[in-house]
C-alpha cells in the first residue's frame, strides 16, 4: 500500500470535498452520534455505524492515530427529533412497566451485539449520556447568560445569538424550521430547549437538580458536551445519519459556537468540528423501516431468515455512503453471493503466511483501491479492486494474502475469519439439523459416484421435502441452502 495519506472527504457544512487536514498532526479525532437506547436499532440505523467504521478504518489505514467516540443516549431524546414530545426512554419504560435503567441496559447491549455482528470495530470510548449530566449543567451555565432564556418549561437557546444558525441544514427561514415545537414564549421558532424542567406534580425516573429547576438535559446538549469533553474543540470529524443534518447537528453547532465563543461558520472549525459527514438513508419500500410500525427491519430479523450479517455489511459497501441505498431481500441475497465468492478465494490463502504485497500485477489494483478509499470513501470501487486482487493469476500467494489483508482491514468483511459454511442460508425456524443434511448429502454423493441415479434423486427429493435445496454444479460449491 502507498504511504501517501491522501484523503478527501465531503463536508456537509461547506457542501464540498475537502482534503483531510487534522487539527493535531498525525491524529484523527472522530465523534459519531450513537443510538437512543429505547428500542432495537433498525438496519437503516446500523448503516450509519458501518459508514463510521469504514471512515475510522480508513483513517487508521492512512496512518493516523484514531480516537473515535460513539455516544449512547439514555436520556433527553424526545419522541419527535424536532425537540418536541415525550422523552423516548421514559415513554418506553412506562409501556414496558420496567425501570428506565433496565430499558437502557437491555437496548444498549442489543445495539452492541449488532455492532459485533457487523464486524464494526470498538471505538476508543462509548460515552453514556447520564454519566455526563454534571458537565452538561456546567456547559449550560457557561452559555446561559449570553445565549439562553428561561421559560416555565425549561432553559431555551436563542439561535439569534450565534452567527449562521442553520447553515448545515440550509434552513435559513422560519418555514424551514416548521417542525420545531411551538412553545409559548419562545423568541424564535428555531429556539430549542437545553434543559427541560420536570412539570409540576410529575416525577421522572431520570431527573437531576439544576439552576433552572429539577429536570433533564436536552438531547442536543448531550453531544456537544461529550464530544468537547472527550475530543476537545475543535476536533476533526463529526458523523451521523442525514436526518441529523437538519435539526440535531445545527443545534449542536450553535451550542458549540456559544461555548467556544467562536464567530461565523465560514471557518468550519468554529462549528466544533472541522468536517461534518452524513450517510444517506436506507430505503425500504414496504414501510418496515419505521419503528412506529411495531414490526421493523432489524439485524436479528435478517439473521433469523438465514442471512449472515456480513451480507448486510457488503450490501452497504456496494453503495457510496452519500447515496440512498434501497434494501430488498433479493439485493441482500446478491450481496451474500458476492461475499461468498470472495471468501472461497480467501480460503485458498488461509494457510499462507503474508509477505510483501508489492507485486507488479497487484500494483495497479492497489493503486485503484487507495485512490477509491481516499476519494471520500468510495467503497464500491474499492470492492472491485479487492475482487481484482483475489482473481489475479500467477501472483505470489504471500503477496496476494498481504494485499487482501490490508484491503479487508479497511472494508471489514472478515474474509479470513469467515468460512463459506458460515454464509449458508439457514433460517432459525428450520427444523432439520446441518449434520442430518450432511449425512444425506454424503450418501447422495456416493450414490452418484456409483451411478445409482434413482437413489440420488430419491435423496434429493427427501432433502427438498425438508426445505433443503441441493445446488448441483453450483460454481460456488454451496451444495445446499435452506429456504
Amino acid at each position: 500500500m502507498t504511504d501517501a495519506p491522501h484523503l478527501t472527504l465531503f463536508n456537509s457544512l461547506t457542501r464540498r470535498l475537502e482534503p483531510f487536514e487534522p487539527v493535531h498532526p498525525g491524529e484523527a479525532r472522530v465523534y459519531t452520534c450513537g443510538p437512543t437506547v429505547y428500542n432495537y436499532p433498525h438496519i437503516g440505523n446500523m448503516r450509519a455505524y458501518v459508514f463510521a467504521d469504514v471512515l475510522g478504518r480508513t483513517l487508521s489505514h492512512k496512518g493516523y492515530k484514531l480516537t473515535h467516540v460513539i455516544n449512547i443516549t439514555d436520556v433527553g431524546h424526545l419522541t419527535d427529533d424536532a425537540d418536541a414530545g415525550e422523552d423516548k426512554m421514559e415513554k418506553m419504560a412506562r409501556a414496558q412497566a420496567q425501570s428506565i435503567w433496565d430499558i437502557a441496559a437491555h437496548y444498549t447491549h442489543a445495539y452492541w451485539a449488532d455492532i459485533k455482528a457487523l464486524n464494526i470495530r470498538q471505538p476508543a470510548r462509548w460515552s453514556i449520556a447520564t454519566d455526563y449530566v454534571p458537565q452538561m449543567i456546567a456547559f449550560a451555565e457557561k452559555i446561559a447568560a449570553r445565549h439562553c432564556y428561561e421559560l416555565e418549561s425549561g432553559l431555551y437557546f436563542d439561535v439569534s445569538t450565534v452567527s449562521d444558525y442553520g447553515r448545515l441544514a440550509r434552513a435559513v427561514t422560519e418555514e424551514g424550521e416548521g417542525r420545531i415545537e411551538a412553545v409559548e414564549g419562545k423568541r424564535n421558532a428555531a429556539d430549542f430547549a437545553i434543559w427541560r424542567k420536570t412539570p409540576a406534580g410529575e416525577t421522572r425516573q431520570m431527573e437531576w437538580d439544576s439552576p433552572w429547576g429539577r429536570g433533564a438535559p436536552g438531547w442536543h446538549l448531550e453531544c456537544s458536551v461529550m464530544s468537547g469533553d472527550l475530543l476537545g474543540f475543535p476536533f476533526d470529524i463529526h458523523t451521523g445519519g442525514i436526518d441529523h443534518r437538519e435539526i440535531h447537528h445545527p443545534n449542536e453547532i450553535a451550542q458549540n459556537q456559544a461555548f467556544c465563543c467562536t464567530n461565523g461558520l465560514d471557518a468550519p472549525a468554529n462549528s466544533g468540528a472541522k468536517i461534518w459527514m452524513h450517510n444517506n438513508f436506507l430505503v425500504e419500500r414496504s414501510g418496515k423501516m419505521s419503528k412506529s410500525s411495531g414490526e421493523f427491519l432489524r439485524l436479528q430479523l435478517l439473521i433469523d431468515r438465514g442471512y449472515h450479517p456480513l451480507g448486510y455489511r457488503m450490501m452497504c459497501l456496494q453503495a457510496h455512503y452519500r447515496s440512498e441505498l434501497e434494501f430488498s431481500w433479493e439485493g441482500l441475497a446478491a450481496a451474500l453471493v458476492r461475499l461468498k465468492r470472495m471468501i472461497i478465494v480467501a480460503e485458498r490463502l488461509q494457510d499462507v503466511e503474508p509477505g510483501d504485497p508489492a507485486h507488479p500485477k497487484l500494483a495497479p489494483m492497489l493503486e485503484t483501491f487507495e485512490k477509491a478509499i481516499g476519494d471520500d470513501l468510495n467503497t464500491a470501487i474499492a470492492l472491485t479492486a479487492l475482487e481484482d486482487v483475489l482473481g489475479a493469476k500467477k501472483v505470489d500467494p504471500a503477496a496476494k494474502r498481504a494485499a487482501v489483508e490490508a484491503m479487508d482491514a479497511v472494508l471489514g468483511l472478515d474474509l479470513f475469519g469467515t468460512s463459506r459454511a458460515d454464509l449458508r442460508l439457514r433460517p432459525t425456524t428450520a427444523s432439520v439439523q446441518e449434520r442430518e443434511i450432511e449425512d444425506v448429502l454424503a450418501r447422495r454423493r456416493q450414490a452418484r459416484a456409483d451411478k445409482d441415479f434413482a437413489t440420488s434423486d430419491h435423496l434429493r427429493d427427501e432433502l427438498a421435502g425438508k426445505g433443503v435445496e441441493v445446488m448441483d454444479g453450483d460454481s460456488l460449491g454451496w451444495e445446499w441452502k435452506l429456504g
